[in-house]
């Protein structure tokens, strides 16, 4: 079973331009995108295509579905090591052996920084041993790669629910919604916090 920060939690949690090389001195312009760009630009055209669906998905059916195409991207390493020490991590979960897995995540976003899912992973990981203070490190970084991550904010209203910061955690959760309308138990967490910490609508 995939590892999400808030979603499995809740169940049991830049554009780049590339100008042409020689384009103003007369001289045969370098082949542009490189390869090794295209996969991040179709990436980002990708998420933010999907994003502006998941916000006027019709249905929950459809924004499940939506959402799955968003991981797909989210999990995807494109390296060869870290999709092996995932898998590791998988392994290590499943075994109850979450000491191992913080280690193996340790290693993958040595060799990876750039890899959103092992910091989501790790976050979540370190929330099940209650570590909120390297959780939440983690969710920062998740966030700083990817603002847009609805599992690590929804997991971070869950933490500032736990250390009874309600209206912080009010205010995270609504921003994941803002991302995503439909997210799964997130609007019943709303209500009920706003009702506690606005007061019941009249």
């Amino acid at each position: 079973m995939r590892t999400r920060f808030l979603p499995s939690l809740l169940a049991a949690a830049v554009a780049i331009s590339v100008a042409p090389a020689g384009a103003q001195s007369g001289k045969r312009s370098e082949p542009a995108p490189r390869p090794t760009q295209a996969p991040r630009l179709d990436r980002t055209h990708n998420l933010d295509f999907l994003f502006g669906a998941l916000k006027v998905a019709p249905d929950d059916v459809t924004a499940k579905a939506i959402e799955e195409r968003i991981w797909m991207l989210w999990t995807a390493s494109h390296s060869d090591t870290a999709n092996l020490l995932m898998t590791r991590v998988k392994t290590a979960i499943e075994a109850k052996d979450l000491e191992l897995a913080i280690k193996l995540l340790d290693a993958i976003v040595k060799v990876k920084p750039d890899y959103v899912e092992a910091w989501n992973r790790r976050a979540t990981i370190y929330y099940m041993k209650k570590d909120y203070g390297h959780s939440l490190a983690d969710i920062r970084q998740v966030l700083k790669r990817e603002p847009r991550h609805f599992g690590a904010l929804a997991g971070f209203g869950l933490i500032l629910q736990d250390i009874g910061d309600d209206k912080q955690a009010l205010e995270v959760y609504r921003r994941a919604l803002s991302l995503y309308p439909r997210m799964e138990r997130i609007p019943d967490l709303v209500k009920t916090l706003q009702e506690k910490v606005e007061g019941r609508a009249i």
